[in-house]
């Protein structure tokens, strides 16, 4: 071999030295991440403590999802401290300051949260979540303007159903029901397959009356929810609407095992038996309702129309005062109330309960009426025929209404009160009244009144609701809703929806 042939160097002795470790901040992450998403929170607490004690509290991975786990806790304000830290470790992060803003959002500090979600918006402009928050922080400061600016932003960088309805809810609070429907229809247009679009969607379709939509709508969130509750209680809603009790009750069915304490199911069930006379179901449904709502004036005012129907005026008198504490500028409310003083015999306050009926509905001929019959029997002619005067100024006001419909009871005692008065029959009923056999609606305590009685005795209870049966008020503007109760006798302007 030459002289210059490399040679191998012998092995050193002796152990190799050994590598230093060095501190590495997220080295547990994977496992803290593992036990989060398996929602193994005790062991994942466990693992947070010892990475933060090797860290002295330095591994901002750590502790986000320790303030994560409070939140999920409802330890908001521990939560809320920790995400600052985090946004103090990296000041950079768009995240944290959301997470910053979510917690002061859930503490009711809406301000506080748009200060620190405009913060956000400077760090990232591409998020929507961003933008979609803000929007619902603005909704909570009624600061709607604001509030849409942000909301289409953020539809503007990303489509997603939830700030379509956030949007939809802004114009319903307005109490702008076409707006509301365009942006429900361009909701559905992009998520069509969401049942909670389409149902409500349907509902604002049902409360302007386009009732073919409206029952489109709805059953395409029953073909993909087959157990929607607001879709069949809305569905049930409009078939007792046109008097199709046995058909409502049948959709009723499905849903009452899944939601038992529900009162405005109980409700419209109540209203079903009470549209198929059997009253003392109707009676102990509107009941179960009344124990799970105790405050809903609604089920209070079917209350006193059911108890009105039975003759049991002292009960009806009960709810329905209790229905006047809870909605005291409604007339019909009144006039319901004034029947039943008619019949327990209380003339004078049922004039004034009259009088405060005529106050505040501007709308309903039948209080009028009511009054006018009342009056006649007292002796107070002259008063009476004001009365029937004025009945007579809005009918005319509204029989030009393609909607319009007039109960018989109310025309036939109309025309015997203007026979009686002699100021002419039929003078303003030229439209075709409605045929109480063809579509069942309010029903009445008695028959109708013959000539030898004194006219009006208020047991015709057909004249005390026809109002809310077959007179459509003109729509009012309180939106939100509240779940559709649907109840043919609750008057449509204050049926909702939803939400």
């Amino acid at each position: 071999m030459s002289d210059c042939q490399l040679r191998p160097n012998p092995p050193r002795s002796g152990p190799k030295p050994a590598a230093p470790e060095f501190p590495i901040l997220e080295k547990r992450n994977w496992l803290i991440h593992l036990h989060y998403i398996r929602n193994d929170y005790e062991a994942c607490k466990a693992v947070i403590k010892e990475q933060l004690q090797e860290t002295q509290g330095l591994c901002e991975y750590a502790i986000y999802v320790q303030a994560l786990i409070f939140r999920l806790e409802g330890n908001i304000q521990e939560s809320l401290e920790l995400f600052q830290t985090c946004a103090v470790l990296s000041p950079q992060s768009a995240d944290n300051l959301k997470q910053v803003a979510r917690s002061l959002f859930l503490l009711g500090k809406h301000k506080a949260a748009t200060e620190v979600y405009n913060e956000a918006a400077k760090l990232n402009q591409k998020d929507w979540e961003i933008y979609h928050n803000l929007g619902v922080c603005y909704i909570y400061l009624k600061q709607f303007n604001k509030a849409q600016d942000q909301l289409h932003h953020a539809l503007h960088l990303n489509r997603h159903d939830l700030t379509y309805i956030m949007l939809g809810k802004i114009h319903l609070l307005a109490g702008d029901l076409d707006k509301a429907i365009e942006i429900y229809k361009k909701a559905v247009e992009f998520s069509p397959e969401n049942t909670e679009l389409l149902t409500t969607l349907g509902l604002l379709y049902l409360q302007v009356g386009i009732y073919q939509k409206a029952f489109e709508h709805l059953g395409k969130a029953l073909t993909y929810d087959p157990v929607n509750y607001k879709a069949i209680l809305a569905a049930g809603s409009m078939m007792q609407t046109h008097g199709d009790f046995d058909v409502a009750l049948t959709k009723y069915r499905v849903i009452v095992s899944a939601v038992p304490e529900s009162p405005p199911l109980w409700n419209n069930i109540g209203m079903c038996f009470f549209g198929k006379k059997k009253y003392v179901a109707a009676i102990s449904c509107l009941k179960r309702a009344n124990y799970l709502a105790p405050f809903d004036w609604k089920i209070l005012y079917n209350l006193g129309l059911v108890h009105l129907t039975m003759q049991q005026y002292a009960s009806a008198f009960h709810f329905l005062s209790a229905a006047i504490n809870f909605q005291p500028k409604m007339g019909e409310l009144y006039m319901l109330l004034a029947v039943a003083l008619t019949n327990l015999e209380d003339t004078e306050n049922a004039k004034r309960a009259y009088a405060k009926a005529v106050r505040l509905d501007k709308y309903n001929p039948l209080v009028n009426l009511n009054y006018a019959v009342l009056l006649y029997n007292q002796g107070e002619k002259r008063d009476a025929l004001a009365q029937y005067q004025e009945m007579e100024k809005k009918v005319n006001l509204l029989k030009d209404s393609s909607s319009l419909e007039y109960d018989s009871e109310m025309v036939e005692m109309a025309q015997k009160l203007g026979a009686a008065l002699q100021v002419g029959e039929a003078l303003v009923w030229t439209k075709p009244v409605k045929d109480p056999k063809s579509k069942q609606r309010t029903t009445s305590t008695s028959k109708a009144v013959s000539f030898q009685q004194p006219l009006g005795s208020n047991q015709a209870l057909g004249q005390a609701m026809s109002s809310a049966a077959a007179y459509s008020k003109l729509p009012s503007d309180d939106v939100v809703a509240v779940p559709v109760l649907g109840a043919q006798e609750c008057p449509r302007s204050e049926r909702d929806s939803a939400a």
